[in-house]
């Protein structure tokens, strides 16, 4: 995402969260990850980034603000995040976003700094409703600082003033989010199911799975996930079922110490289990006499 633009990040993680019942809704968990693990997810290369909200322990480190008095709305949350950041450009998010990726991220920077006739002073999302998604934008640090600085003056506070002023005064661009995925947010009990049985599905299930794993076991490595279930396949199929989760292991093992690509890695150990087969396919012919007299045809054959 630095080819777009140096940037902070801030996650607006108050609120009552009242259609929860009071539970703290950034810390409940969709596919085994804090709701706010989730969103800290997607901007793992802000300069600095800022929760604000009661304190909890997250994945990665990130400054801890809170505003006063707490639960002051998004504007005086707003503002004391930006008293954090220096960054040209700050990034706000939600922390109720489990399906919010990277590259939505990266969409809302490019459009944020994009170059013109007309400088914009951020982007913001927008769902397939056509409704903007505030808590899902970029914006440019210094206007947004006047703004808020203008809307104090008028007002004599920020607490519990609505966003709607802000984004008035604002020129912003609108990202689209045509399926409204990345601007799902779990505001109710049954947003998080939807949420949880989403992740669920056969489409989604195994990337989900791998994202949780390296997440938490702190790695940061592309998965080829086709190679490699072919490869468990061949394994299980041309040598013994325990040899799919051991051989795949084994050529993740040398990918991460060797930094060699797992694709051609995968490769190389799918085509020893095609020999591995192969050679105990012609040994059964063998001993059974199915090729006559001689080595089976399969087995005089040099592998290509």
């Amino acid at each position: 995402m630095s080819d777009h633009t140096d940037y902070d990040a801030i996650v607006l993680a108050g609120g009552a969260a009242r259609r929860l019942g009071g539970a703290d809704k950034p810390a409940l968990p969709v596919g085994g990850r804090a709701l706010l693990d989730r969103v800290l997810a997607t901007c793992p290369d802000a300069a600095v980034t800022v929760v604000v909200g009661p304190a909890r322990p997250t994945v990665r480190p990130v400054a801890q603000a809170l505003e006063d008095p707490p639960g002051g709305g998004p504007l005086a949350a707003l503002d004391v995040g930006l008293r954090h950041t220096t960054a040209p450009t700050v990034l706000v998010l939600s922390a109720d976003l489990p399906f919010l990726t990277a590259a939505t991220v990266r969409a809302l920077l490019k459009a944020a700094t994009a170059g013109g006739a007309s400088p914009r002073d951020g982007a913001l999302l927008r769902d397939a409703e056509g409704r903007d998604q505030p808590l899902v934008a970029a914006y440019r640090s210094a206007p947004l600082r006047r703004e808020l600085d203008r809307l104090r003056t008028d007002h004599g506070t920020l607490t519990g003033l609505p966003l709607r002023p802000l984004l008035s005064a604002l020129a912003l661009a609108r990202v689209p989010d045509t399926t409204s995925t990345a601007s799902f947010d779990c505001d109710t009990w049954e947003d998080l199911g939807t949420a949880r049985a989403r992740i669920r599905e056969h489409g989604h299930v195994l990337d989900e799975w791998i994202t949780a794993v390296k997440a938490e076991l702190g790695i940061d490595l592309d998965v080829e996930t086709a190679a490699l279930l072919d490869l468990a396949r061949d394994a299980a199929h041309g040598v013994a079922r325990p040899a799919a989760p051991l051989t795949t292991f084994l050529v993740g093992y040398a990918a991460g110490r060797q930094g060699r690509d797992v694709a051609e890695l995968a490769q190389r150990a799918a085509a020893l289990a095609d020999r591995w087969a192969a050679e105990s396919a012609a040994e059964e012919a063998r001993v059974a006499g199915a090729t006559g007299a001689g080595a089976p045809a399969d087995e005089a054959k040099p592998a290509e």
